[in-house]
This record gives structure tokens, sequence and C-alpha cells, in this order.
């Protein structure tokens, strides 16, 4: 599992950083993300639950949040080509 530290920023970024590093992963694969902004634990979910990502798991220790979401692999287009093209 991967893990992406984005403590110290505010959103949008976190959840940004975090489609990038999604987007660019095998799909299947895991990414931990951790992040210390209050908005991040709406943000994050709704990204993760509006695009071809999941939310697998999430929590908070002291002011620290905690997300495991699960690649959909990058995205497509509508013509099924991928976007890295």
């Amino acid at each position: 599992m991967r893990e992406l530290d984005l403590r110290g920023l505010r959103c949008p970024l976190p959840t940004l950083k975090a489609r990038k590093a999604l987007n660019a992963m095998a799909p299947g694969e895991r990414l931990r993300v951790i992040a210390d902004d209050p908005m991040a634990a709406i943000d994050l979910p709704h990204f993760l639950n509006a695009s071809h990502h999941a939310l697998q798991d999430s929590g908070k220790e002291d002011e620290r949040l905690w997300f495991v979401a699960v690649s959909g692999g990058a995205p497509r287009d509508r013509m099924g080509e991928s976007d890295k093209d």
C-alpha cells in the first residue's frame, strides 16, 4: 500500500494530490492518505464516491485524518481511451 502524507495542506490540495496519485496507480492498488485539514473529511470521500475510485476505510487519530482509497486506474474518456495520451 502506498502512502501519501498531506499534512499541512489545505483543501482542495489534499484531494487534488490524492486524485493525481490514484490516477497513476493500477486498478486495485491501495493508497493511504493522511491529512490534517478538517475539510478533507468531507472533500476526499465526496471525490472518491463521485469518481471511479473507491473509499475502503477512513478514521481519525488525534488531529490526523486517514483514508484508504482503492484505485480504479486512469480515468477513461468517452472514446474508451486513457487520459494519459
